[in-house]
């Protein structure tokens, strides 16, 4: 299973970023083209058998996350998901930087993506927090943030592994949008095999009367009806 930098930049290269950011700006997650071909796909599943690979695994029924299985890869990440991570920043940073403007937040993040991490453990934020979650049929992930602690990158992207209405159906990855003085809005996608979603790790600039404003979001996945679905998550700052 190899993935070399340069490739990863090539297929990050061919998503329409100026459409997907303005998707982002109305939906909080926008889609992106194929990032790992399906053969890679099931490599990267299969690492989930390895657990050499990862720091720690985390039962979400134990605690009350839901229901299934997720594990934090090390530092030692495989190529494919080191590769991708850093193809994927500085597509994503001026999106960031865009927002936290619109948002009158501060844009601690440089450049490279080796200079961001090196201030994340700086703060003593450390522990990897690349993911690679497993549902079986019936499990489930509540809506949450990844939010572990002040050095907060604010777009994230998750890849689908399997197939989805094939190997598994149900599992849509869920959005939910808490709107001020007016009920909740939601979102279900279902995850195309060897694509990313980027969504928003918190929230979204949201245009009011009075100027931007930010719009809580939080993410999860709906019940898998069938099957076993895989993905990986792809954070781009530490825990």
């Amino acid at each position: 299973m190899t993935l070399t930098e340069t490739q990863a930049r090539r297929r990050v290269a061919g998503t329409e970023w100026a459409a997907l950011a303005a998707e982002l700006d109305v939906h909080g997650s926008a889609p992106t083209g194929p990032l790992l071909t399906p053969a890679e796909c099931r490599d990267l599943a299969a690492l989930y058998e390895k657990p050499e690979l990862f720091r720690t695994t985390v039962d979400m029924a134990r605690h009350r996350f839901g229901s299934g299985e997720y594990r934090y890869f090390t530092h030692d990440l495989p190529a494919p998901v080191a590769a991708l991570r850093a193809a994927l920043y500085p597509r994503l940073l001026p999106i960031a930087r865009d927002w936290a403007a619109r948002l009158g937040r501060p844009a601690p993040w440089p450049d490279s993506l080796r200079e961001w991490l090196e201030a994340c453990h700086a703060a003593g934020q450390d522990r990897s927090a690349q993911i690679l979650l497993r549902y079986a049929e019936g499990d489930w992930n509540a809506l949450h943030r990844d939010v572990f602690g002040d050095m907060l990158f604010p777009l994230q992207v998750v890849v689908g592994l399997d197939e989805y209405g094939s190997d598994y159906t149900g599992g849509e990855f869920l959005m939910v949008e808490q709107r001020p003085r007016a009920q909740s809005r939601g979102t279900a996608t279902a995850l195309r095999q060897g694509h990313g979603l980027v969504f928003t790790t918190r929230d979204r600039p949201v245009r009011t009367k009075r100027g931007w404003s930010a719009g809580a979001m939080r993410h999860g996945v709906s019940t898998v009806r069938s099957g076993r679905r895989h993905a990986l998550g792809i954070v781009f700052h530490d825990a």
